[in-house]
């Protein structure tokens, strides 16, 4: 049970650093500095004091950077590779004695995984909101996504299994608009 509950930890916390990279890690560090979040060997250090500076510096950073117009589009660009790292490094961090080709294979695929998705759609939203309102809805979107990865985090530490069920309708939910949008943008040739 322990593993199956490091593993929906990790990919609901994951999946929250596709909206914003900074956030889950300031909110594991605030958990485990209050005794609600416990961390696998040689992980203690985002437990720390120091870490949870950081993590709060970035994160206002990040949070500020998304509402300075094409200052965002940048960000994406960055955050795309930082947040798979980083929801990588976060699954491993709830795995304690177990393998390590095991911890770090999960941690790729479950962590890495979730958040890659997750900042893919992402980008492709706000992609169609500076495409659509010349930018002007994107202090909306980054709001929304900011509340998303703080509502995620949290929920992924209280209760893990809900929110991996969730993140599991949501993404069926959207993956569906995406193809119902994908399949009225392409044009059909008539059949005879």
């Amino acid at each position: 049970m322990d593993i199956l509950l490091g593993i929906c930890i990790g990919i609901s916390l994951s999946a929250a650093c596709g909206f914003r990279v900074f956030v889950p890690p300031l909110v594991m560090s605030m958990a485990a500095l209050s005794g609600h979040l416990t961390l696998s060997p040689g992980f203690e250090w985002i437990g720390t004091y120091e870490a949870l500076t950081a993590f709060a510096i970035a994160t206002g950073i990040e949070v500020l950077g998304y509402y300075i117009p094409w200052v965002d589009h940048v960000l994406d660009l960055l955050a795309t590779p930082i947040a798979i790292a980083t929801g990588t490094t976060i699954t491993a961090s709830f795995f304690s004695h177990v393998d390590p080709l095991l911890q770090w294979s999960v941690a790729i695929i479950a962590g890495g995984g979730s958040a890659g998705i997750v900042e893919a759609l992402t980008n492709i939203t706000r992609f169609v909101s500076t495409g659509t309102t010349g930018g002007v809805a994107n202090p909306l979107l980054a709001t929304v996504e900011l509340a998303t990865s703080i509502i995620l985090s949290v929920l992924g530490i209280i209760v893990p299994i809900f929110t991996v069920v969730l993140l599991a309708v949501l993404g069926v939910f959207a993956g569906v608009k995406l193809w119902q949008i994908l399949g009225r943008s392409v044009p059909t040739t008539p059949t005879d």
